[in-house]
């Protein structure tokens, strides 16, 4: 065998995918209690969020380890196998972690906002009542 390409696919592959899978696990499992309280404590809808975030991810990650799984250049050496994964993968967990920190800014804008009107209710004073006719 001359080239070692195909070994190279499966050695990302190998790596890649139960990567992706921890990372959205992880994710979905701490993740849960922040998105709670950007939803001001309702659990139904930040289990339904953070599902939905989950899904997304893989989709995500997935169609990337997928895409860039190509090489155009033939493998030929061991060496060549591990170079090839390291960029790969490095590029996955890059991928990775960009999409994470841009989840928590959105989230975190969601929360901020969610907190600064929940200030905003409190320092209102509550309405007047009606008077009575003829007082």
């Amino acid at each position: 065998m001359d080239d070692l390409t195909v070994i190279g696919y499966i050695a990302y592959l190998l790596v890649a995918i139960p990567l992706t899978v921890w990372v959205a696990r992880t994710l979905g499992a701490n993740g849960y209690h922040f998105i709670k309280d950007v939803f001001a404590g309702d659990e139904q809808l930040a289990r339904a969020v953070n599902k939905l975030l989950q899904v997304g991810f893989y989709l995500l990650n997935f169609g990337f380890v997928a895409l860039w799984l190509r090489t155009a250049d033939p493998i030929l050496t061991a060496r060549g196998i591990f170079e090839t994964v390291a960029v790969k993968i490095g590029a996955v967990l890059l991928v990775l972690g960009v999409l994470h920190v841009l989840n928590v800014i959105v989230l975190n804008g969601f929360r901020k906002r969610a907190h600064v009107d929940a200030r905003t209710l409190a320092t209102l004073e509550p309405p007047m009542p009606p008077r009575a006719y003829g007082a």
